[in-house]
């Protein structure tokens, strides 16, 4: 089990490196547990796909890039079950070839399955419940080293509040998500909506595709891009659409980033194609994205999408210097304690800003301002400035939750200062 200095340590993007005094990469269960058991703060990393300081910590940093690696798949419960180091990438080619399928996938596929759940992470659709509302079990090693398995059907008290548990109470090493059958998908690009248009006709857009993507730099009020993702089956239709709610279709490929190639995304024009070579934006043997980014997300209910945007507009200069790209999408409700999306429909309001920290904590501040009186919840993983209390208040579980993480935690060896500040 090797151990390094984690003073280059940084996440995917390079905005954040990580504190701790120590990284170890243990191979099996009982390295891991040996390590917890020697450890008096413990920290867990999968592909470091955070941008903030939610999984750091000041003594020792866990990495499950080495773990063991394995994906098991059961056809009769329609159930895989993953280990710490499975990323989506791997598990949508493991279950595409023996004909099954998530219903769901965040924007890129190299980030850890497990990480992406324990932090709410999403993909898009109005009828889509986040990444985690797929997960039916888990096993985890609580502070003491003890190894549980807990799952939604016999431990229903406590299950919502585990799935999205943020590493606050344990090490989650192997999780089972619910399968579908596979399905064939295409998708679609189309050009300049206006603002008044994705306004007035919010939930006709939505409903057209399996996923809708809107992609904007608050310059000016439109929409540069909208990407559909549709069931093949059912795609037809958009296809031969040659007007869409006032947006013209694309006669070539893009990229959600202005000016960047679109090789590295997921295949457009229409062409069919399997299930997790459309639902991500981005291929996985490509880097995602920009890459040296830093990003900031906000949860509003779906019924504010009118405000959210008016209210973005009225900063967009001040927005779009500091801007790569801005997304917006829908995810349904879910009953997942921490969940962003916690017992409301939602609309995302995604920021890829420009790797500029102290501006962008600076335009951050602004817009969680502008936008307080929507109710708004910050991805957990991404950068916001909000005060503690604010964040708080929107978990109505929360106290439940603390006194989850007492139950497995009760010296606080998973706790840090981010999530002291914000959730213990």
């Amino acid at each position: 089990m090797a151990s390094a200095n984690t003073q280059q340590l940084q996440n995917w993007s390079g905005n954040y490196i990580y504190r701790a005094k120590n990284v170890v990469y243990p191979k099996n269960m009982q390295e891991l547990q040996a390590v917890i058991a020697r450890s008096t703060h413990i920290g867990v990393i999968g592909t470091r796909h955070t941008f903030n300081a939610i999984a750091d910590t000041d003594e020792t940093l866990i990495s499950m890039q080495d773990f063991e690696t394995d994906i098991s798949l059961d056809t009769q419960q329609q159930q895989v079950t993953v280990t710490g180091n499975v990323t989506y990438g791997q598990l949508a080619n493991y279950l595409d070839e023996r004909g099954f399928a998530v219903h769901n996938m965040a924007s890129l596929p190299h980030i850890s399955v497990i990480g992406a759940c324990m932090t709410g992470t999403h993909g898009s659709g109005q009828h889509n419940g986040n990444l985690a509302t797929a997960v039916e079990s888990i096993e985890f090693v609580a502070a003491d080293g003890t190894i549980y398995q807990r799952n939604r059907v016999q431990h229903p008290d406590e299950f919502d509040g585990l799935v999205v548990g943020l590493g606050a109470y344990g090490i989650v090493t192997r999780m089972t998500l619910t399968v579908v059958p596979r399905f064939d998908m295409q998708q679609n690009v189309w050009l300049e909506l206006p603002f008044e248009q994705a306004i007035a006709h919010f939930d006709a857009i939505q409903d057209t595709a399996y996923s809708v993507s809107l992609f904007t730099n608050w310059s000016k009020a439109s929409f540069y891009q909208v990407w559909t993702k549709s069931i093949a089956s059912q795609g037809a239709e958009i296809a031969a659409r040659s007007d869409f709610f006032g947006a013209t279709p694309a006669t070539e490929s893009a990229h959600p980033l202005p000016g960047l190639s679109a090789e590295s995304c997921t295949e457009q024009m229409g062409h069919v194609g399997a299930w997790h070579d459309r639902l991500p934006h981005f291929r996985l043997e490509f880097t995602p994205s920009q890459g040296h980014e830093i990003q900031t997300e906000y949860f509003v209910p779906r019924d504010q999408i009118t405000n959210a945007i008016s209210l973005l507009s009225e900063l967009g200069s001040t927005i779009s210097p500091l801007l790569f790209t801005s997304e917006v999408r829908t995810i349904a409700a879910d009953h997942l304690w921490l969940s962003p999306c916690y017992q409301r429909d939602s609309v995302a309001l995604h920021f890829t800003w420009k790797p500029l920290q102290a501006e962008v904590e600076q335009v951050t501040a602004l817009i969680e301002e502008k936008l307080q009186s929507l109710a708004i919840r910050p991805h957990w993983g991404k950068v916001f400035t909000l005060a503690p209390a604010t964040v708080r208040a929107q978990y109505e579980r929360l106290g439940d939750f603390q006194h989850l993480v007492r139950q497995y935690d009760p010296q606080g060896k998973f706790a840090n200062a981010f999530l002291s500040r914000y959730v213990l």
